[in-house]
């Protein structure tokens, strides 16, 4: 340039992407970064991290994947069958073995047609709130919930509308509130059934009442039932597909929590829809070519599919469930013993539980984040702020440790709250 002057660089990162990045990823890197690195002379003992922030358990030994999943996966790969590229949709043995698995608690049958995969719960979340990113359109999403969902439809310019779920009703789903928030530009309704990051499990009754309230507003449901199963309460698992032939129902999944392989990333998609109606508004076909445009699963994870459901035994799932029963009865009775927490249910299901944080018992702690921050650096305790998911001043605690590591971390968190009570 003459007289030295620089031309001005034209680019520049995408400060939509910038503004939409709310994620527990990056609450938990914000607070790891924080762990005993104590200032202004505060020197705490260095002890090994807790981590009951993140619900990823695949460091304990209890928690590992069955044999048998590990094995499906070696003899897909070693079968030189799946190396190809992927068809859209995912390779058909996988999706017609996904459609019988979840066929199993329906009352109607789903064709391998009505499943399409994809690289884990957090892509199908992608796709769908892409593909309703209508210009004026908007969905209706739980508070508190999943970030995800809000995350990617700020990205999308998709309008989000918020309902409450009622802590005083075992966090069911305020149901005058959505009738409210519903105009003729929503789209959809999501749910989190198991819930993260309450730990409730919606029961039939209630569903049956999100379905005919869905219905009488018309517009579907989109169920994430990534926990699904992952129940240890008085209520079971009820997949909202069954109440398909009320309000068409699309429901998300993975095999990430169930079989304890998060860094598997293989989810689905699946339509339950017997009346036909998602193929007459253009969903079907917005989901078809965005998969067009996107990166698939691994297809040697998509072959191991079959063998993975054939071969699982039953007692793998249910040791899960007992120890996840157990550290659910831990958590709950721990927690009734430190003042500044309370804990309106019982978790039933999932691996998380929230819990309000009362700031009233506390010196010097102005928030669900400041909390955090100093518990992880005091304590080497990791718990996620609840502004992160949508309540602020609530705890999101992850229970899915080995008990011993659970208690600890819990006596850990008593003791932080000894530390910073208000004196009498």
């Amino acid at each position: 340039m003459e007289n030295g002057s620089q031309r001005k660089w034209q680019f520049g990162g995408n400060e939509e992407l910038n503004t939409a990045a709310i994620s527990v990823r990056g609450a938990l890197a914000m607070l790891m970064n924080n762990v005993n690195n104590p200032d202004d002379g505060d020197h705490h003992p260095q002890r090994p991290t807790i981590m009951l922030g993140r619900g990823d358990p695949t460091e304990f030994r209890s928690f590992w994947t069955t044999q048998s999943a590990v094995d499906a996966v070696t003899d897909a790969l070693q079968s030189f069958k799946f190396n190809s590229y992927c068809p859209t949709g995912g390779v058909l043995e996988a999706r017609r073995a996904i459609a019988e698995y979840l066929s199993r608690d329906l009352s109607h049958k789903l064709l391998a047609e009505d499943v399409y995969l994809t690289g884990g719960c957090t892509q199908a979340i992608e796709i769908m709130v892409s593909v309703l990113a209508r210009p004026g359109s908007n969905i209706l999403l739980p508070r508190p919930g999943y970030p995800q969902y809000e995350a990617r439809a700020s990205f999308d310019h998709l309008e989000v509308r918020h309902f409450d779920l009622l802590p005083e009703n075992g966090w069911e789903v305020d149901l005058d509130a959505v009738e409210a928030l519903a105009d003729h530009n929503t789209a959809a309704i999501v749910i989190i059934n198991p819930s993260n990051p309450c730990g409730n499990v919606f029961t039939y009754q209630h569903l049956e009442k999100i379905a005919e309230t869905a219905k009488k507003l018309g517009i579907f449901v989109i169920s994430d039932e990534v926990y699904g199963h992952l129940t240890f309460g008085s209520n079971p698992f009820v997949p909202m597909g069954k109440f398909s032939s009320t309000v068409p129902v699309i429901t998300l999944g993975s095999i990430s929590k169930t079989w304890i392989v998060p860094g598997w990333k293989l989810g689905w998609i699946v339509k339950n829809d017997p009346k036909g109606i998602f193929d007459k508004t253009g969903i079907v076909d917005s989901i078809k070519n965005y998969l067009d445009i996107t990166t698939d699963p691994a297809t040697y994870f998509q072959g191991a599919i079959p063998q993975i459901f054939e071969r699982t035994k039953e007692t793998f799932f249910s040791n899960i469930i007992g120890i996840m029963r157990e550290a659910a009865d831990i958590v709950y009775e721990m927690i009734k013993e430190i003042p500044c927490l309370t804990c309106p249910h019982k978790p039933q299901g999932s691996m998380v539980v929230l819990v309000k944080l009362n700031l009233s018992t506390l010196e010097g702690i102005d928030d669900d984040i400041q909390f955090c921050l100093k518990l992880a650096k005091e304590e080497s305790v990791i718990v996620l702020p609840g502004v992160t998911v949508g309540l602020k001043n609530w705890l999101r605690i992850t229970f899915a440790v080995e008990l011993p590591v659970l208690e600890d971390g819990l006596q850990r968190i008593k003791a932080f709250y000894q530390r910073h009570s208000k004196k009498q």
